[in-house]
């Protein structure tokens, strides 16, 4: 019995060694052309989520890290949403949604991101399908809050009509009950 301990706990650290190898490899993709995802956003009726990031901001590889990267690993999102990084302050430029070249963070103030990182959800033209999500409270909340908000712009993608009538996505932070509420500070939950 003892023989056995060391084979299993070998494959464990390769099986982990592995796992974390193959999410440091997988990289949000950088999007240089907008209006080629559109192309691919407007076929199968995807959500453009634009993940609008720094170059030293750490809450982005936080992001990156602990939501993006595993949303692409698992491959649940790939029929879902269409996941593009734009980096603000490289000055690197993008294809814009009409097929004009222009300084990426000229986009970024195009669209009033001016925090990072920020996450739109656009349709194939570039129109706001969800309410943005700007910077990062806590992340163990992040996930489902996105999850929340890829699902509002999906709908409002495909019914348009009944996604109207719907509310946007809203992150919405409660005040806990008996907390006074001139104190209550969101960013602190």
């Amino acid at each position: 019995m003892h023989r056995l301990y060391k084979p299993i706990l070998l494959a464990g650290v390769f099986l982990w060694a592995g796992l974390t190898g193959l999410q440091a490899g997988t990289g949000v993709p950088v999007t240089d052309n907008l209006a080629d995802d559109a192309v691919r956003a407007s076929r199968y009726q995807l959500p453009i989520m634009l993940v609008f990031t720094g170059v030293a901001c750490s809450y982005c590889e936080l992001l990156e890290d602990e939501i993006i990267k595993p949303m692409l690993l698992g491959g649940e999102y790939t029929d879902r949403v269409i996941i593009r990084k734009l980096v603000i302050d490289n000055g690197s430029w993008v294809t814009d949604f009409s097929g004009h070249r222009t300084a990426t963070a000229d986009l970024a103030h195009e669209y009033g991101v001016f925090v990072t990182p920020t996450v739109l959800f656009v349709d194939p033209a570039g129109y706001q399908l969800a309410e943005r999500m700007v910077g990062v409270n806590t992340i163990e909340m992040y996930g489902g809050y996105l999850d929340q908000c890829i699902e509002s712009a999906r709908r409002r993608l495909r019914d348009p009509a009944q996604g109207s009538h719907e509310p946007a996505c809203k992150v919405v932070h409660r005040r806990p009950a008996g907390s006074n509420p001139a104190g209550f500070n969101p960013a602190t939950l």
